[in-house]
């Protein structure tokens, strides 16, 4: 189950979060990083909308789907609306643009770009991530998949869910809807064919080693036009897989049980954006441009006619680098995001740059080399796209004698100084007879009292140290950092912590965690500084989607330390009775011993004799007794044994041995 949970998430992953509008390419969609939504012309790369989900941070965008035109508007969330005339229906039916948006906790958003508001929201379906969002051609009908291995037939004029099933035994990376509306793709590990109506599986196809990312047919009619056409068989689709160079392309049959792949196309890295032409003829070659993961576009042309055996390698391969400046003569780069055949197929629609600011430039298809490399400047695109678009953000007109408080020293204030155009340059050379001004004379300048700054010895004051903090991280100036960290007052910390800039906390904790790693008398004092930040910064740290990766090594690090405590208090222990015996033991030593020998004997003869006597006398003595003793005991003995019979009424001696004894 975890498996084809990070199988799904990897596919996702994969898969670049971004679409072409299906009317005329005029849009591209893109998701970032931070969740936001935006929507850019494809003529002049303007941003044309940007939308912010409510829950962006906790609820990322994982996939998205344009509707196709030509259908009827989901009704908005804020109810029914008043009726309007046929013509004015007509018109926003052709301006209508639904955007289908799916999320990592399993609801849909359906966002209006001709509105720029979000119309309706999908909910119960799915458990989990929604993997894969498709629109069926009546553009009322919507199929989702997600981890939780089910597929979802949603409605939606009404929002709700009309029929679900489980499509494999782990999570469903992908869907495609056949041309004609009645059959189903899905794909995890293996590739499904499903009946629309019946919602059984009509056909597997198996070949791929991972979760596949992307599916879509190649053709719309058979390539054999003798035999009659039943909307499905003879059809060609593509599929690509995570971490796969190989695009695989399959043929629907009816006669073979075996489903392989009739060819592949070859790239240099995984695809990420997959666009085609369809082929409706037979002689009409099909145009395949993929997206690779290293940023180089790969264009394929080939007639679908069967089986190949060698895998097809790529026509043409484009690349976009920057231009070598003087100081760096070294060209870079520029990853290509996503590609799209225009109306005339003779055309591309290139998204290159970041995917916060994309550019996006349509290029000709004349030449036939087989590698171009584009040259384009996209510091000098995106300062000019810069300069011509409209802010709402105004400079306010400042006087000369107008004074700012600047962060830092209590009481600092300084001059704001009009902004000055580019064209002037500031002379940093000072002219030869001129002095320069001491720093007493610069500080007065600045409107600080200089007897009342403090000495650098003295401690800086908690606000002080929170700037001293942000300054450290970012300039990674270990002198400051070392004054700021090695403090030893919890409400200095505290405080500290509380008054730092949230962008902050991320390169502290990288920071801590370095230091963890050195001196254990250093570690006794970071560890005063986590308690901290995870105790005022947790409602921060629990938003951020990568906080895993990111503080992994610092769980780690805590976690074997952890486990080495009780060996290191074992060894503690026998280590402690080691040296106390080992005190004991000098302290014996060094104790004086004290002289046993006698310094006078005296020795008495008679006494001697008079003792050996006396002593030979008192064992006699001890002889004879012991005898007599042991006679009295035999006496005593025999004297029990009569009475005991007597009173028994028994009596061993005869009448006639007692006369004589007698």
């Amino acid at each position: 189950m975890a498996a084809a949970a990070c199988g799904g998430e990897a596919a996702v992953a994969a898969r670049a979060l971004c679409a072409f509008s299906p009317r005329d390419r005029r849009f591209f969609a893109i998701s970032g990083s931070d969740g936001r939504l935006r929507v850019w012309e494809t003529t002049n790369s303007r941003l044309h909308q940007e939308y912010v989900p409510s829950a962006h941070l906790s609820a990322a965008c994982t996939c998205l789907a344009w509707a196709p035109p030509g259908g009827r508007p989901p009704p908005s969330k804020d109810g029914p609306q008043r009726k309007k005339r046929k013509s004015d229906a007509t018109e926003v039916d052709k301006q209508l643009d639904i955007l289908a948006i799916g999320t990592a906790v399993g609801s849909i958003l359906l966002y209006s770009t001709v509105k720029g508001e979000l119309q309706s929201k999908l909910d119960g379906g799915h458990d989990s991530r929604v993997n894969c969002v498709r629109w069926h051609q009546d553009n009322c009908c919507l199929y989702s998949c997600s981890e939780d291995k089910h597929i979802v037939e949603w409605n939606a004029q009404t929002c709700k869910v009309k029929c679900k099933w489980k499509g494999d035994n782990s999570s469903v990376t992908s869907l495609c809807i056949s041309p004609d509306g009645k059959m189903l793709l899905s794909a995890g590990r293996t590739i499904k064919l499903w009946d629309l109506e019946t919602k059984e599986v009509y056909k597997h196809f198996t070949g791929h080693a991972t979760s596949v990312s992307s599916l879509m047919f190649t053709t719309v009619k058979p390539m054999n036009e003798n035999k009659p056409f039943d909307g499905i068989t003879g059809l060609y689709f593509l599929s690509g897989a995570i971490h796969d160079r190989l695009l695989s392309v399959w043929q629907i049959r009816s006669d073979r049980k075996e489903k392989n792949a009739v060819m592949s196309f070859t790239v240099t890295d995984e695809p990420t954006f997959i666009d085609l032409t369809v082929s409706e003829v037979k002689e009409e070659p099909v145009k395949l441009a993929v997206v690779c993961r290293d940023g180089q576009l790969h264009l394929f042309e080939h007639i679908l006619n069967g089986y190949c055996k060698k895998p097809l390698t790529s026509n043409c391969t484009i690349q976009i680098a920057t231009p070598g400046d003087d100081g760096d003569s070294t060209p870079k780069p520029v990853p290509i995001l996503a590609a799209a055949f225009c109306t005339d197929k003779q055309s591309l629609l290139l998204v290159y740059g970041n995917t916060l600011q994309p550019i996006i430039e349509k290029v000709s298809l004349n030449s036939t080399e087989s590698h171009i490399c584009l040259i384009r400047d996209v510091q000098k695109v995106l300062s000019l796209k810069t300069d011509v678009a409209v802010t709402k953000v105004k400079t306010p007109v400042v006087n000369l004698d107008t004074k700012v408080l600047v962060p830092g020293i209590p009481g600092h204030s300084t001059a704001v100084k009009t902004p000055s155009s580019g064209k002037e340059k500031k002379k940093n050379k000072r002219k030869p007879g001129e002095t320069e001004e001491s720093i007493e004379e610069r500080l007065e300048a600045l409107d600080i009292d200089v007897s009342k700054v403090k000495t650098p010895g003295g401690l800086p004051q908690t606000d002080s140290f929170a700037v001293l903090l942000v300054q450290g991280l970012e300039s990674n100036d270990a002198e400051i950092l070392n004054r700021v960290l090695n403090t030893r007052k919890e409400n200095v910390i505290k405080n500290t912590v509380a008054r730092m800039p949230i962008h902050a906390v991320i390169p502290l904790l990288h920071e801590l965690t370095k230091r963890l790693q050195g001196n254990p008398y250093s570690a006794s004092l970071m560890v005063r500084w986590l308690k901290s930040v995870f105790t005022l910064h947790a409602s921060y740290l629990s938003t951020l989607p990568d906080l895993i990766p990111q503080l992994g090594m610092l769980y780690q690090l805590m976690e074997s330390r952890v486990k080495t405590l009780q060996k290191l208090s074992r060894l503690h222990g026998r280590l402690f009775i080691l040296v106390t015996q080992v005190a004991a033991s000098e302290t014996v030593q060094d104790v004086t011993e004290v002289n046993q020998t006698a310094k006078l004997v005296y020795e008495d003869e008679s006494s001697e004799e008079e003792g050996s006597d006396d002593e030979m006398i008192a064992d006699k003595d001890s002889d004879e007794n012991w005898d007599e003793d042991e006679e009295k005991e035999e006496q005593s003995d025999e004297q029990d044994m009569t009475v005991e019979k007597e009173i028994n009424g028994d009596s061993d001696l005869e009448p006639e041995n007692e006369s004589e004894e007698e």
